[in-house]
């Protein structure tokens, strides 16, 4: 008898697969996944149980408020990433080839770095981007573009340093993955040996109880590539992506250039409502009114809906990737805009100091106790020394997190990835390697600290110092004075005062002391008011007498031994 996964079973029964398996957990079955396998006999009782509650609904409470309708599903917004040579352009070029609609002779006219392609009536839109640095570059700005990620792994070839890049990338993101082990025509292919290697990395593949949908393909005979964009749209559903054409803009830059007979082009991809020709827009620091649209082949559309990638016509200026999209009620408005955002510009540029790494990170210490650490060495063997080394430092009160560790030298992608960090103190730390001139400037726009060393014990030094810098600082105790108490006396409205005879250093007022009777310690506190005779002293040196109260204690006795010492800071 054949057996069936869920999402099969759920198209079957005419519903989403997430319905079917919040259905089945509340009749009883819970942990389905999208792959759960089930026999011929399993598949038929869940028909039944679905058939038999299907429609059936508890009465809504006569109190409660109806819920504002859900916006419609919108097709997902898809990138590609992954190791060179992998095939992340030819699983692109065979998804065109097979998949854009094709009315137009010769298939793509006009690359506008995204397009649509179409799988059982329905859209997926892919962002054809040069890589990680465009993926972070959007989020480091704070958009969400991309609603799912899809990490290329070539089953000959395995887990490589720009795969783990890759996924570095994505979980910062935040995003769902699908992963695409490639290259399955191969002799040499082993779809096991991937997926074993993403295991180790705790990406648990479907079929083995994990939650990483994992999709042999080759992009270059085309085999398996339906079923990953049949994955896509499953992941869509399940995740519930949608966008409301009626609803608030929100449109992000993805890409843009200067065209010669064009002028300004960028290109969006529409998450919600609608943008339409003759709009006028804010685009960061650029405006102007939509002179026209285009589409993925280049034509010219009156307006682009959720999901839709587009290409605008009549801004002023090029405008940077991950710049949202605004629309305004007038080019006076938009003006008014562009200009206070180039003031605001012009004087934080004015106002930016030069600051050390010492003093980032001490500006840091009151926001955070995590330090967000990006690593790159020059080679694997070097990376995993130094990843061996700061595993062992240990700092009380604050996290050491690595980002991301790689081999080669300090790109602008590391940067934009610790541009992106809202958690913690960023910092990034090459050994043995040199720092690209364009990640040197964006780091010192960005105010990120880069930090390069040929010696490993400098660099698990300085970020040790980093993590307590962090933690706060560290205080030991120094021994200023002893004293020896002769007589107490009990005043009303005061308490216990302790007249004292200064038998080595000094007692100082507002030091700590601990209070030793017989030897032994029993009370630690601090000296809250001190007094030669009858006047208030800050100090009272060796030889001398004193009278003292100690904060909260009116238990001092006569032959009592007061340890007097101060807390100093530890520099570290």
């Amino acid at each position: 008898m054949g057996k069936k996964r869920i999402y099969e079973l759920a198209r079957e029964l005419g519903m989403s697969t997430r319905d079917l398996i919040e259905a089945l957990g509340k009749l009883g079955m819970p942990g389905m996944t999208t792959f759960h396998m089930v026999s011929e006999e399993e598949a038929e009782l869940i028909r039944g149980l679905i058939l038999e509650h299907k429609g059936v609904a508890p009465p809504a409470k006569p109190a409660e408020k109806a819920a504002a309708p859900a916006a419609p599903p919108r097709p997902p917004v898809v990138a590609v990433l992954g190791h060179i040579d992998h095939g992340k352009t030819t699983l692109l070029d065979r998804i065109r080839k097979t998949r854009v609609a094709a009315e137009e002779p010769g298939g793509i006219t006009q690359s506008i770095g995204a397009y649509q392609a179409q799988v059982n009536g329905k859209l997926i839109t892919f962002i054809d981007t040069p890589g990680h640095r465009a993926f972070t570059a959007m989020r480091a700005r704070g958009a969400k573009v991309t609603d799912i990620a899809i990490l290329v792994v070539a089953a000959d070839d395995g887990v490589m340093a720009q795969t783990l890049e890759a996924l570095d990338h994505i979980k910062a993101a935040g995003v769902p993955m699908i992963v695409a082990i490639n290259k399955i025509d191969k002799p040499e292919a082993n779809p096991e040996r991937v997926k074993q290697e993403l295991a180790s990395l705790g990406y648990i593949p479907e079929e083995w109880g994990g939650n990483t949908i994992m999709v042999p393909i080759s992009a270059l005979t085309g085999q398996g590539v339906d079923e990953l964009l049949e994955m896509i749209l499953l992941v869509a559903e399940l995740h519930g992506i949608s966008g409301d054409p009626h609803g608030p803009l929100e449109a992000v830059i993805i890409e843009s250039h200067l065209d010669p007979t064009k002028g300004p082009v960028a290109t969006a991809i529409v998450k919600n409502g609608t943008l339409r020709e003759r709009d006028v827009v804010v685009v960061g620091t650029a405006w102007g009114r939509i002179r026209a649209l285009l589409d993925h082949q280049g034509k010219r559309i009156p307006a682009a809906g959720p999901g839709t990638p587009v290409q605008i016509l009549g801004l002023s200026d090029v405008p940077q990737a991950g710049e949202r999209v605004e629309v305004v009620a007038s080019p006076k408005e938009a003006e008014a805009l562009v200009e206070k955002r180039l003031e605001a510009e012009r004087a934080q540029r004015a106002a930016r100091p030069k600051v050390s790494f010492e003093e980032l990170l001490r500006a840091a210490q009151a926001q955070t106790k995590k330090l967000a650490l990006i690593v790159k060495a020059q080679s694997f063997g070097a990376l995993e020394a130094v990843k061996l080394e700061l595993g062992a430092i240990q700092a009380e009160g604050v996290e050491l997190e690595l980002l991301h560790g790689g081999v080669g030298q300090i790109s602008e992608s590391d940067v934009l990835l610790a541009a992106a960090e809202t958690q913690g103190q960023p910092l990034i730390v090459g050994f043995g390697v040199k720092v690209d001139p364009k990640a040197q400037r964006l780091a010192e726009q960005k105010g990120i600290p880069i930090r390069t060393y040929d010696i490993i014990y400098d660099l698990t030094l300085d970020v040790e110092r980093a993590l307590k810098r962090l933690a706060g600082p560290e205080y030991r105790e120094v021994k200023v004075g002893e004293a020896l108490v002769l007589k107490t006396f009990d005043i009303k409205g005061v308490g216990r005062v302790a007249g004292c005879s200064v038998r080595a250093g000094k007692v100082v007022r507002g030091g700590k002391v601990r209070v030793l009777r017989q030897g032994r310690e029993v009370f630690v506190g601090e000296i809250f008011s001190l007094k030669r005779f009858a006047e208030d002293v800050k100090e009272v040196p060796q030889g001398y007498e004193c009278g003292l109260r100690i904060r909260d204690f009116d238990d001092v006795r006569e032959g009592d031994v007061l340890e007097v010492y101060v807390l100093e800071e530890v520099r570290v």
